[in-house]
């Protein structure tokens, strides 16, 4: 399967051109390090372009202070990761390992020059996600999160970063290691979220680990956007890449994590250009990086609430914490999230045993069990197979008597010849046991009730729309999916009864439930967009014109 990024083993080394280094010399200023001195502290905004001339500049352990790993970047190497693309943090220090000359350019003027540049935009962003990758595989980051399988908010947390591809180590409270045992002496040996060596987050929550990586964005700091894009899944993302691309000022904004449900999936294979398979977060983190890369911004974890379309036709959205972002056209992408089982202790067991996605955080917890999915779709599916490599058995839980009508037939076929899993048909969760995790289910089919011993279930089934925040400018169907083109009165596709706000993705009403097709909607509604804010501008210039010039005496 396709991983994000390359790898730094087998990614030769090659230098900038001598072209590309005399224009980074041009923008940029000269800075000198003596050995020892700092050149980036955890948490810092990665705000500036450090290129090295002479000396070298050294990864240091934020915990003992010593260096980190062997490597290290000498004269015509480059400092930095993905998160100077959108002015995130930094996870790990930086110290001149000896006396060091760096040419240094702030980053907007940097974005500047990769955006003329595409040759160099294309080395700098293939080496920061080489290096991102392999912070998050070595898991070579600050951010330690210690007891996530014992307490919710901790947990909530991890699923955060992880989603979205921020390095972190994860330390269980009971192991013996030196390692661990010193982490959790630092916490108390209490469940935590520790930033750096003196730094445990009070009370974590990705909102505030976002804040503390500044990833939640000021996004009020603009008077207004050319377009707001409200969901970060395949068809959100997509749109943002061509949004930036086109020149427009946009935003994105992301409750949870980018990827949306595609991100819940640990694999897809039928998605054009990937014969070996992708993950659903890999395949739009990419995208994110595009996007960033032609200058779209994101905040994430934040929730629009509520939207007011003004006297001028601006639209406001209101934020879960009372912020107000205004932009000039909307772009709904929310998607759709998994359906509740309407069970008894539901929601205290989510997280706890009960989940929603499955990625390789959540496959850690089917070790040593039978674990379950509840779900006859693609991601059921996928899920399914993806679990069934950890869990000692796994069960699929389909309340019909065949897959064919809701699975894609390749994967179908191989559930079912698959001695790893067994699937039950005509069957459903009707009751689930457990105090603070899941110890067991019930299961109802066709030979009655049947209990289960397992500590994960995994529910993929159905979907309901997110589009409560519509605040009724925009009409929906009876579900609550949002109506576009004809059914709307409208002449575009994606057009929405409502001048301005468009819908693309699982969330508009008739659109095709699939990961390509979120794309190409994405893709494709931008150029509509853009014909709107033109014709927009023209109005308005057309209605308030400029004066006419006053004669010479």
């Amino acid at each position: 399967m396709e991983n994000f990024g390359e790898d730094l083993e087998t990614l030769k080394r090659v230098p900038l051109s001598d072209a590309h280094v005399a224009m980074i010399c041009d923008i940029g200023t000269e800075v000198t390090y003596a050995r020892g001195d700092m050149v980036a502290k955890v948490g810092d905004v990665l705000d500036r372009f450090v290129y090295v001339v002479e000396g070298e500049i050294e990864v240091v352990d934020p915990y003992s202070g010593e260096r980190m790993i062997d490597a290290s970047l000498g004269p015509t190497q480059f400092m930095g990761e993905l998160s100077f693309l959108n002015a995130g943090a930094i996870f790990l220090p930086m110290r001149a390992a000896k006396e060091t000359r760096t040419i240094e350019v702030p980053r907007l003027e940097m974005l500047e020059l990769m955006g003329r540049v595409p040759e160099l935009s294309d080395h700098v962003i293939t080496v920061f996600a080489a290096r991102r990758r392999r912070q998050f595989e070595a898991r070579n980051s600050s951010i330690k999160i210690i007891g996530a399988d014992r307490d919710s908010a901790v947990r909530n947390v991890e699923q955060f970063l992880s989603r979205n591809r921020i390095p972190f180590q994860s330390f269980d409270l009971d192991g013996s290691d030196e390692e661990t045992v010193g982490v959790c002496n630092l916490a108390g040996h209490e469940p935590s979220v520790i930033f750096a060596k003196d730094e445990i987050l009070d009370d974590p929550t990705p909102r505030k680990i976002a804040q503390r990586l500044n990833l939640d964005l000021d996004v009020c700091r603009e008077t207004l956007y050319d377009i707001l894009i409200v969901g970060g899944g395949p068809a959100g993302v997509a749109a943002a890449v061509y949004a930036g691309s086109e020149g427009l000022c946009a935003l994105v904004i992301e409750d949870t994590a980018i990827g949306g449900q595609a991100g819940t999936s640990s694999r897809i294979e039928n998605f054009m250009g990937f014969p070996t398979g992708i993950s659903g977060t890999d395949l739009v983190y990419r995208g994110q990086i595009q996007a960033l890369k032609f200058g779209t911004r994101f905040a994430m974890p934040r929730r629009v609430e509520g939207l007011e379309r003004r006297a001028d036709g601006t639209f406001c959205a209101s934020l879960d914490d009372g912020d107000i972002v205004c932009a000039k056209a909307v772009l709904v992408s929310t998607g759709v999230q998994y359906r509740r089982l309407p069970l008894d202790r539901l929601e205290e067991l989510e997280g706890g045993g009960v989940f929603y996605a499955a990625t390789e955080m959540e496959a850690r917890f089917c070790r040593n069990t039978e674990a379950v999915v509840v779900g006859g779709g693609n991601s059921a599916g996928q899920a399914a197979m993806h679990l069934s490599r950890t869990a000692k058995h796994l069960h699929i839980v389909v309340r019909g008597d065949s897959l064919a009508a809701s699975m894609s037939s390749y994967l179908s076929q191989r559930l079912e010849a698959d001695p790893r899993i067994t699937i039950h048909y005509n069957t459903e969760v009707t009751a689930l046991r457990g105090d603070d995790w899941l110890e067991g289910v019930t299961l109802s089919g066709p030979d009655g009730d049947r209990d289960m011993e397992t500590s994960a279930l995994f529910i993929m089934i159905g979907a309901a729309p997110n589009t409560q925040w519509l605040s009724e400018l925009a009409e929906v169907d009876e579900r609550g999916f949002v109506q576009t083109g004809e059914n709307a009165g409208r002449s575009s596709q994606y057009e929405t009864s409502c001048d301005g706000i468009y819908a693309v993705g699982d969330v508009r009403a008739g659109s095709v439930k699939r990961v390509a097709s979120a794309v190409g909607e994405g893709s494709v509604v931008i150029s509509e967009i853009w014909n709107y804010l033109a014709r927009r501008e023209q109005e308005e210039a057309e209605a308030n014109p400029p004066p006419p010039e006053k004669s010479a005496a």
